[in-house]
């Protein structure tokens, strides 16, 4: 395994992490507990040291698996979740009032059996409180001793400047792939000028970009991979062209996954890549993506598919 410094904390990251919503079901359909656990214990035995995870995962279950799986292991994880979507019935909302910041971070805490979580996360911004009363909450969580870091996910270039003018922010979370690259543009050049870190999501894009399919799959209505992700969206030509060209580059670079996971990991100002798992197997497929690098020749050619 290979880490990054994350610089305003001065933790070595390792530059796979382990993402968790498949650990809810609610979105990804169920996997036994017994298999999540091994999982995270996977994770450790490669050498990943960085778990994120949320509350809306499964209304809390992801975090409860978690905790499950790190007794006398807590140590061994820097644990990321986040506050700000919380659910009400089979509704979301946003939330990134203090009360309701003040309101998670126990129930997290709780989850998780831990007393302090290492890095916490507004997971998308709230339009109804100001970004002032957010930072200040998690500020005064911090000073508490209940948070060590403070992060941002989803925002955009305007709200995450002003969130970094109240306080210091550690990392930005954000979606980014071959498939994904508008953070390109104004985020990363601005984590970069700010030395954050970079935590990425969707690198695989939802398991697109592990060259499986043929055609176009079908999910039910509530699977992430349905609504989330909008390469799973269209029947147009550009889409199965799409899935040609990657059914083709699996021809010629193997695994695709651990393509895509470097294509990400690779970039300036990455600090980690989120890659979710089911099982064990997985975890080392994810993995090994850190025991190789692309060559310049390699990320050009990907680069200038029309994906």
């Amino acid at each position: 395994m290979k880490y990054n410094r994350m610089v305003q904390t001065g933790w070595d990251v390792s530059v796979i992490a382990l993402g968790t919503w498949v650990f809810g079901g609610t979105n990804w359909g169920e996997t036994p507990q017994r298999e999540l656990v091994d999982a995270v214990h996977a994770a450790q035995d490669q050498g990943i040291n960085l778990i994120d995870t949320a509350p809306v995962y499964g209304n809390g279950k992801a975090e409860k698996i978690i905790g499950i799986a790190l007794k006398k292991r807590r140590d061994a994880f820097y644990i990321a979740t986040k506050c700000g979507l919380v659910g009400k019935g089979k509704q979301t909302r946003h939330d990134l009032s203090r009360a309701s910041i003040f309101r998670e971070i126990d129930g997290s805490l709780e989850r998780l059996r831990t007393d302090h979580v290492d890095l916490y996360q507004c997971h998308w911004p709230d339009p109804d409180t100001p970004i002032e009363e957010t930072m200040t909450a998690l500020r005064d969580l911090q000073k508490a001793g209940k948070i060590r870091a403070i992060g941002v996910s989803n925002f955009d270039a305007d709200l995450l400047k002003r969130s970094c003018a109240r306080t210091a922010v550690a990392t930005y979370q954000g979606q980014y792939s071959l498939l994904a690259r508008a953070l390109e543009n104004e985020i990363l050049p601005f984590v970069q000028k700010n030395e954050m870190g970079f935590l990425a999501y969707g690198a695989l894009g939802g398991g697109i970009l592990t060259g499986k399919y043929r055609q176009i799959p079908r999910f039910a209505a509530n699977d992430a991979r349905s609504f989330f992700y909008p390469f799973y969206q269209s029947e147009d030509q550009k889409s199965q062209k799409r899935l040609e060209r990657l059914a083709g580059l699996k021809d010629r670079l193997q695994p695709l996954n651990q393509v895509a996971l470097n294509w990400v990991r690779q970039k300036p100002g990455v600090l980690s890549v989120i890659a979710g798992c089911r099982n064990r197997q997985q975890v080392r497929q994810n993995a090994g993506a850190a025991d190789w690098d692309l060559t310049p020749d390699q990320t050009q050619k990907l680069e200038v598919l029309d994906l």
